[in-house]
């Protein structure tokens, strides 16, 4: 079985968007505990010059819907960068995993062909496949991995099951 360009975004996507809420989610629940304020929570960051916690999650929404979008050759789902709370952001997280499963295979299937284009790189496009190798699933991890590790420098008991999420096993063949 080949994988197709859907396969290595939307179900990738949604799963890692799932992750990210269920540990952002189990953050703010310890956060609470700890006495953080909310607006301190999202506004944790692990350095000076890094976007705190809650523009980790904006980003990471806009990537994957972003993604998606740019492959197919539509126009990306529009939100605004205006969440203040954990419930926004959370509300956020659901509005694009659930925007991506209104994607279907044959909309990617000429994704390899598109030109996908960034406004911070002006006069310039990228091929589709170059666009999500080098640029889109890098980035969309990057800042999954940021709000990760802001939420687990915190002191949140996070382990990679909380990052990976469940795993499709099957029993070997005896």
């Amino acid at each position: 079985m080949s994988l197709t360009y859907y396969d290595v975004t939307v179900p990738l996507f949604v799963k890692t968007l799932e992750n990210l809420k269920h540990f952002f989610e189990k953050g703010a629940v310890h956060a609470k505990s700890e006495g953080l304020a909310e607006s301190t929570y999202l506004a944790l960051q692990l350095a000076p010059d890094m976007f705190p916690l809650s523009r980790q999650i904006q980003i990471s929404t806009d990537n994957a819907k972003g993604a998606v979008a740019r492959l197919c050759g539509v126009e990306p789902l529009r939100i605004e960068d205006k969440e203040t709370t954990v419930a926004e952001l959370v509300a956020r997280i659901d509005t694009v995993i659930s925007h991506l499963k209104t994607f279907t295979p044959e909309q990617l299937l000429g994704a390899a062909a598109s030109t996908p284009t960034l406004p911070y790189f002006p006069g310039k496009h990228f091929k589709g496949h170059d666009y999500l190798i080098e640029y889109a699933l890098p980035n969309f991890f990057f800042h999954v991995n940021m709000a990760y590790a802001i939420i687990r420098h915190s002191g949140v008991p996070l382990g990679k099951v909380d990052y990976v999420g469940e795993l499709t096993l099957h029993d070997e063949a005896h």
